[in-house]
């Protein structure tokens, strides 16, 4: 963070000072909400959660290095106490933010949040210092987290935004305002909580309603591909830039195909040029995330050909998301057990078709949560379409939803040993150990509730040893 006063940040949180000797004394490290993350410069911010109150590591963290702790109480060392931590730490977020003068980047959407972030974040890092969300912590704590973790020499700041209803992106904007704001699409993850695509969109449009207008250099991404998203263009005074497949799109991709690896490839359409894209990562849906982030690119001054060579050479840079490793045995381990829903499951599931071409395919698939009255047609389509794909074996793994998932492969036609329902991940592990041969794929992904990845990571443990940890 910047080296801000003590002082200076309880005026800015509406704080009191308690048992602070120098109030000029500076935080000069991370703000922290972890015990384990501090270090000298620090400053703790002291939540209460279900399990955990972080007040109960103010000594600690003081020992530790940390100049203050931001609370909710006096907790007997150096501390600005407030009435609600959250908030305060919010402010201090937006403080910042127009103190560095950084380009921010927000982006949104029911799929790919993460992975294209990753990709914008390695693309602009060429060009400049950026800052962005690690992993998926897009929400109202983790979101000012990431504010506060950059620096003065920060020129880009890219943060994911999520939302669990309509008004929570509107806060994070107003926390953090964007001067670009990409939106990627509208489908139905957490549809049972918003009650249909029409409120997630009526959510992520908040977040192009927050831009500046165009005469300020504001700028939304949207993609052209989906109907809902476009529409979002007249929701927001910015300059309006569409990205996707359609020949409508300012920033488009042709003659998109598939390595022999399941890796996308496609000519990359800019308004300045055009450049060949291969890339690292697996599945065709990072086409759409690859385009996004070109846009945003561009948008900031990035040519094709700088963009193409970035994203040719982008991995992926957070965990269980699509991760591809082979054992020594030849057996090919997929591991995009972070999270699911039905947009998400269906991109995963043909990437194992094109990845598994010549050899056998297995999706261990699990839950797709938050789903509302649409859960059962949801899982039923997903058991179907891993039949139409000549996915070689369907292990679903739970309890009612799996056993949607298998039911929808049986109808589509899978009668014999092609599907099958287990009861948990390590009657999964069990049984693949049996079955698995060299040349052979295997997707695990599921709801991050579910924990799938213990599977996943059970197979790449070497011999048979050690079975998977209870959740």
């Amino acid at each position: 963070m910047i080296a801000l006063s003590l002082a200076e940040i309880a005026a800015v949180v509406g704080g009191q000072t308690h048992d602070i000797p120098d109030p000029s004394a500076e935080v000069t490290g991370p703000v922290v909400r972890d015990s384990r993350e501090v270090v000298p410069g620090s400053l703790f911010v002291a939540f209460v959660g279900e399990r955990v109150d972080g007040h109960d590591y103010a000594a600690a963290v003081v020992e530790a290095g940390a100049v203050a702790v931001l609370a909710s109480r006096p907790v007997g060392v150096p501390a600005i106490v407030v009435d609600d931590v959250q908030a305060a730490l919010g402010a201090l977020a937006r403080h910042v933010v127009r103190k560095l003068g950084a380009t921010l980047v927000a982006l949104t959407g029911s799929a790919g949040k993460t992975s294209t972030k990753d990709l914008i974040a390695q693309v602009l890092r060429r060009k400049a210092p950026t800052v962005f969300t690690p992993g998926s912590l897009n929400n109202e704590i983790g979101l000012p987290l990431t504010a506060l973790s950059a620096t003065e020499e920060t020129k880009f700041l890219v943060l994911e935004m999520g939302a669990r209803g309509v008004g929570h992106i509107r806060y994070l904007a107003d926390l953090t305002p964007p001067k670009i704001g990409l939106v990627l699409n509208v489908g139905t993850a957490h549809i049972g909580e918003f009650g249909g695509r029409e409120q997630i969109a009526q959510a992520k449009g908040e977040l192009v309603e927050s831009l500046p207008p165009a005469s300020e250099g504001g700028a939304a991404i949207l993609n052209a591909d989906d109907p809902l998203v476009r529409a979002m263009a007249s929701r927001t005074k910015a300059k309006v830039v569409f990205f996707g497949e359609s020949g409508e799109a300012d920033v488009r991709a042709e003659n998109v195909r598939l390595t022999d690896s399941g890796q996308p490839a496609f000519s990359l359409h800019t308004p300045s040029g055009c450049s060949d894209v291969t890339m690292r990562l697996y599945g065709e849906h990072h086409v759409s995330n690859a385009l996004a982030a070109a846009a945003v690119a561009h948008e900031l001054g990035m040519s094709a050909e700088e963009i193409a060579t970035a994203l040719s050479e982008a991995g992926s840079l957070s965990r269980w998301r699509m991760e591809v490793t082979e054992r020594p045995d030849g057996v090919t381990i997929v591991n995009d057990a972070y999270n699911a829903n039905p947009e998400s499951m269906r991109a995963a599931l043909r990437a194992l078709a094109a990845m598994g071409k010549g050899g056998r395919t297995w999706a261990v698939l699990g839950k797709m949560a938050e789903l509302g009255d649409e859960a059962l047609a949801e899982h039923d389509a997903v058991g179907r379409l891993a039949v139409r794909l000549n996915v070689g074996k369907l292990v679903a793994v739970g309890g009612r939803e799996a056993a949607w998932l298998q039911l929808g492969a049986y109808n589509e036609g899978s009668w014999g040993e092609e599907s099958v329902h287990v009861s948990d991940a390590q009657a999964a592990v069990d049984l693949l150990r049996s079955e698995l041969r060299p040349g052979d794929v295997v997707l695990v992904k599921a709801s991050r509730s579910v924990g799938l990845e213990s599977v996943a990571q059970a197979l790449l443990a070497t011999g048979t040893e050690g079975e998977v940890a209870a959740r």
